[in-house]
């Protein structure tokens, strides 16, 4: 997978961003017998943060979408720079979280940005359950941040 999973990122035009470390006591991957859980990715690429607001406010649905996008591309750095994506057998759940203002109503597609992503990269293995939390305040005033889990290969 290791190869196809470069070539299909340089095909989209993608690029991996690096790996950012914790902000926490904590891991950002965390490997239990052939399960990877990813811990909290936000939009941030290269050390800059972005997509800080709520959306229906300062971020339109438009930029969670890219939010939720860029969030979901720190996942798959942090799982090639980690683990490597040789072992990835299959994406298995995202929980995505957003803050947004009381009458916005759009967090399916927001969402999106990070499940369009996992399936255009990974294809048949990029396919996922999940669920979406609404919240009052993520760290640092992010838009929207992003969990995951993967089956790894023996």
């Amino acid at each position: 997978m290791e190869k196809d999973f470069k070539n299909t990122l340089e095909a989209l035009g993608l690029e991996l961003p690096e790996a950012s470390t914790p902000g926490g006591n904590y891991v950002s991957v965390n490997v239990r017998g052939n399960v990877a859980y990813i811990a909290i990715q936000f939009p941030i690429k290269n050390g800059t943060y972005h997509f800080q607001g709520r959306l229906g406010d300062e971020i339109s649905t438009e930029e969670g979408y890219e939010a939720m996008k860029m969030s979901a591309l720190n996942v798959l750095a942090q799982m090639d720079q980690k683990v490597g994506m040789d072992r990835v057998l299959g994406l298995n759940h995202i929980d995505a979280y957003y803050q947004s203002n009381e009458e916005w109503d759009d967090a399916p597609i927001v969402v999106n940005g990070a499940s369009d992503l996992f399936v255009e990269v990974l294809g048949e293995q990029g396919k996922h359950s999940r669920a979406i939390f609404g919240v009052h305040k993520l760290p640092r005033n992010f838009s929207v941040e992003l969990t995951v889990s993967f089956t790894l290969r023996s």
